[in-house]
């Protein structure tokens, strides 16, 4: 792993937790050639972009459990769920494909604790299973803040935080997200804006508290936040 980047999130990674990620990896990019997982394929890349950037999210969870939204081939999760061994963690993606490979790296590394469930966001926001569950949830690379709110807040519980990886135009989202952070009930807590080194893009975390209960009507159905977004 790359220690300096490491060292700047203020992490050490034990023998076993290093193991688990260099087989993570390989899964990865094996899996990578039959399913479209991503098109970050250079070891070293995949170590600073993926793995790293994931864990950038670990500094604001203490525990308790975490659903991670558009999961993709499992970041931020897993890598999550390999840095904190006791966190609870559910995997949800709408692509079958993502699923199985997922269940694949779970069993592998033996994560106990964690899952993956194929379902859409909106789907599961309003599944009494999962709505208000969660001490966090999380997302990367999924869609702009407005329509993230509406798929994370109604997983989240009361007094829990929505952490969202973010790049350049943190600025921007959060502008056209006043609307969409009052009809949900919640409030952003914190912007922190990093970066892991010269090859690696500027990085942000939104940090979204959860204020008050999501009013019964959201998330609305499958495919309206993305085009409708609250705003």
């Amino acid at each position: 792993m790359e220690e300096k980047a490491l060292a700047k999130l203020g992490l050490t990674l034990t023998q076993t937790q290093i193991e688990q990620f260099c087989a993570y990896g390989d899964m990865l990019l094996e899996w990578n050639e039959k399913v479209n997982l991503t098109s970050i394929v250079e070891p070293r890349e995949v170590i600073l972009k993926h793995f790293i950037d994931s864990l950038a999210l670990s500094r604001w969870i203490k525990g308790g459990s975490l659903a991670d939204i558009g999961t993709g081939a499992g970041f931020p999760g897993i890598p999550l769920k390999i840095c904190l061994p006791e966190l609870e963690v559910l995997l949800l993606d709408s692509l079958g494909k993502r699923i199985d490979f997922l269940n694949h790296v779970l069993k592998e590394l033996d994560l106990q604790g964690a899952s993956a469930v194929h379902a859409r966001a909106e789907e599961a926001g309003r599944n009494k299973a999962y709505r208000e569950l969660f001490d966090y949830t999380s997302s990367r690379a999924v869609a702009r803040l407005p329509v993230l709110l509406e798929y994370a807040i109604p997983l989240t519980k009361t007094g829990g935080l929505f952490l969202a990886a973010k790049g350049a135009q943190v600025d921007e989202e959060v502008e056209v997200s006043t609307k969409a952070l009052e009809i949900l009930g919640c409030s952003i807590l914190e912007i922190e804006q990093y970066s892991l080194g010269e090859e690696a893009e500027h990085r942000a975390v939104i940090v979204v508290e959860k204020v008050k209960q999501t009013p019964a009507a959201y998330p609305r159905k499958p495919g309206i936040p993305g085009k409708k977004p609250l705003g």
